[in-house]
């Protein structure tokens, strides 16, 4: 124990921990950046949380500010964030995530404007709780839209405007603004967003885009838009992943379906589970070993594990590289595996291994791999 340690002794201590956190930060320091061996291909990003845009997460500021060349805002531009109460617009985390951007000389996207989730109690309701007329929402869309947008006009380059519209089968997603305004909230969404900053590129993102029933509907959505001489600029694939899904080919099927429109196409959101997917059905009686099941690498992923993540993700990198005429942004899904919304969902103490860094902020060895390749070209 510290207490019993002799004067000397614990001196000599601080001075080796000293010394092994300088290695560490030397060696990140040496190591090739992602954003400069791969910059020239497409904008490689993170998402960050407030306590790195606030940078109280010293390491994690670190790697971004070293590898990366675009952020995007995880959770604090979301209506239920940003704009909590019908008159009132909480700027404090948004603000500095885009002046953390704009002093790093990182290009900003945001997200997002239009979504499901994580929209603010209020939104789609009158003071009664009933779902508010059509005409309602649509100014309480434009006035939030305007709002957001010309605050940061400017500074960040483009929106996801539209998240998460569609379900895997090509349905629209039952939402506030479906069931009050239509498959037109679409529409009026790009149209609000173009008014409110004509030079913002804009964007509509979803996950399982490589789902044949969602490519085929976003292919018609995004026609549709250009068609009525809206301007949409990208798609966005959401990289959320497993081991087992999706199929490479069916991903590649749907970049080239997407480039199709004109549109630019964007892998964001990226991360990828390194745990078995869960029956959730199976077990749910036998706590114990359905929590098993969920969590079944709490103290450190298994090597063969571990290469057949990181050969599955070089493949979906190596994809992207194959595709970047038609790619212009990847962005992983946080900074490093401990910042991951996948750890303690769905259940607490959930660990989970997702990202391009580990826990110690040391890099994958995936990327490492594709670095000294790519470097040598």
């Amino acid at each position: 124990m510290i207490d019993s340690m002799k004067p000397t002794a614990f001196i000599s201590l601080l001075a080796f921990s000293g010394a092994v956190l300088c290695s560490c930060a030397e060696n990140a320091t040496a190591e090739p950046a992602v954003k400069d061996v791969f910059g020239d291909k497409f904008l490689i990003g993170t998402a960050l949380n407030v306590r790195q845009s606030n940078e109280l997460d010293s390491m994690g500021v670190k790697i971004v500010k070293q590898h990366f060349n675009n952020i995007v805002a995880e959770n604090c531009m979301k209506s239920e964030e940003i704009h909590p109460q019908r008159d009132t617009y909480f700027w404090d985390d948004a603000d500095r995530f885009v002046e953390f951007g704009m002093k790093n000389n990182l290009v900003v996207s945001g997200h997002c404007l239009i979504w499901h989730s994580q929209l603010a109690p209020w939104f789609p309701y009158d003071d009664n709780g009933n779902y508010v007329s059509a005409d309602t929402l649509k100014q309480r869309m434009r006035d939030h839209i305007y709002t957001v947008m010309r605050r940061y006009k400017g500074k960040v380059k483009g929106w996801d405007v539209v998240n998460e519209a569609i379900l895997d089968d090509g349905s629209y997603r039952v939402s506030p603004f479906y069931e009050i305004i239509g498959e037109e909230f679409i529409p009026l969404a790009f149209q609000y967003a173009h008014e409110a900053d004509p030079d913002a590129e804009l964007y509509i993102n979803d996950y399982s885009m490589a789902n044949k029933g969602k490519r085929d509907k976003y292919v018609e959505i995004v026609n549709d838009l250009k068609k009525r001489g809206l301007r949409i600029d990208a798609i966005g694939m959401q990289g959320h992943m497993g081991l087992d899904y999706p199929e490479l080919s069916e991903f590649e099927k749907s970049i080239e379906a997407f480039a199709s429109t004109g549109c630019k196409v964007m892998i964001t959101e990226w991360d990828m589970s390194a745990l078995p997917t869960v029956n959730r059905g199976a077990n749910v009686a036998d706590r114990v070993e359905f929590e098993k099941q969920m969590n079944p690498y709490p103290d450190g992923l298994p090597e063969d594990v571990s290469e057949v993540w990181n050969n599955r993700m070089e493949q979906f990198f190596e994809l992207a590289l194959k595709h970047s005429d038609k790619i212009s942004r990847i962005n992983f899904w946080g900074v490093s595996d401990g910042d991951s919304w996948k750890n303690n969902w769905p259940m607490a103490g959930r660990k989970e291994y997702p990202l391009l860094f580990d826990r110690n902020y040391e890099m994958k060895p995936f990327m490492k791999k594709l670095i000294e390749k790519y470097s040598a070209v």
